[in-house]
């Protein structure tokens, strides 16, 4: 019995598609390294990035609240709904006076999909592959429309 040994043309399809598996890597890292310098370089957009996530966890507060009012728990709904809108409402004010409401609002809902699915793990609901998904699809729609 021979051994077979792969052609030259595999071979040099597989050293390809390598380099380009490469290639592409050094673009996700130079993209990023981008993202991190910008971000250094002006301190405007780390303060707006701790802003949304700020409105989105008071929104997420907010939601969670409601949860507990469903249980039954009214005090302490009462306290999480209030005290996560009036979080995101002062984020958000603060927010849309700088910011395109469309943009705003959409990055807000963006991050509080995935904050939310956090929660809900958090409170022992299932979060399946299939949940995981669709808050994918969403967050990805809504940077769409927000780009």
């Amino acid at each position: 019995m021979t051994k077979s040994t792969p052609s030259i043309a595999r071979l040099r399809f597989v050293r390809s598609a390598l380099s380009h598996m490469t290639s592409d890597k050094r673009d996700i890292h130079m993209q990023a390294e981008s993202v991190v310098t910008d971000i250094a370089a002006n301190p405007h957009i780390l303060r707006w990035i701790v802003i949304i996530i700020i409105a989105a966890l008071g929104y997420t507060v907010a939601t969670v609240g409601m949860k507990y009012a469903a249980l039954g728990s009214l005090p302490v709904a009462t306290i999480l709904i209030v005290t996560g809108f009036i979080l995101a409402t002062i984020a958000e004010v603060f927010l849309l006076k700088r910011g395109d409401l469309t943009v705003v609002y959409v990055t807000i809902i963006g991050v509080e999909t995935i904050m939310i699915l956090i929660a809900s793990a958090l409170l022992g609901e299932i979060v399946d592959l299939r949940r995981m998904a669709g808050a994918g699809c969403v967050v990805v729609g809504i940077a769409l429309c927000s780009s």
